[in-house]
């Protein structure tokens, strides 16, 4: 199968009403506690952590399925602040605002790659868990930096490509589904080339977790 034919079928498989319907619940945390050897709650804290929450931000959580990310980071905001979830999908949204409604979040469907915000707009942005499906990652994270306000943060979590026997097998299998794997300098040095500093890259089995800040 040829790559754009795998990525379609990952994305429709994504798109499918089954799957946002046990995607938290069941498929999310079992897929990357397997991959990473964390727990989702871990993750949480650590995005958390990672983008600086608190007070009135405002933060955009790019591919954000069924929103349990999203509105976990709504809720280390102050009654200012609010955060939003973007997502292709319609099953995975549905879902989001039947399942994660809260009064400091809201859901939108959007193209990660071409973004209805202005310059500036979030202080907050993250993507976590799905560069690795979004077609044109790269454009689709320049993006994410357009939108972040000076002295704002960024977090990804995506795919890492692991020079073990098992890194190799996943590659193989990720290649069939239609899983982008990208290596150790993609994302920072695409970070330093838009001119983000304080970039940290921690790696946990077969993925990364990215973070920078846009300089003030």
């Amino acid at each position: 199968m040829r790559e754009g034919g795998a990525l379609n079928l990952a994305r429709r498989t994504m798109n499918h009403p089954a799957l946002a319907a046990v995607y938290e619940r069941a498929w999310r945390p079992t897929l990357f506690y397997l991959a990473s050897g964390r727990s989702t709650a871990s993750d949480r804290r650590d995005a958390v952590t990672a983008l600086r929450l608190g007070g009135d931000q405002k933060v955009l959580d790019i591919a954000c399925g069924p929103g349990n990310f999203t509105k976990y980071l709504s809720e280390s905001l102050s009654e200012g602040g609010y955060a939003v979830g973007v997502d292709y999908s319609e099953p995975m949204l549905a879902r989001a605002v039947a399942d994660n409604a809260g009064p400091r979040v809201g859901y939108l469907r959007g193209d990660a790659r071409t973004l209805p915000f202005a310059d500036g707009a979030f202080d907050a942005v993250c993507c976590f868990g799905a560069l690795y499906l979004i077609p044109d990652p790269l454009t689709a994270t320049r993006e994410m930096v357009r939108v972040l306000a000076p002295g704002g943060r960024i977090a990804i979590t995506t795919s890492h490509r692991a020079d073990t026997p098992f890194g190799r097998a996943s590659r193989f299998v990720g290649g069939l589904s239609g899983l982008r794997v990208f290596d150790d300098s993609t994302f920072p040095d695409l970070f330093r080339e838009l001119g983000l500093v304080e970039i940290d890259q921690r790696v946990h089995r077969l993925l990364q977790y990215v973070s920078a800040t846009r300089p003030a």
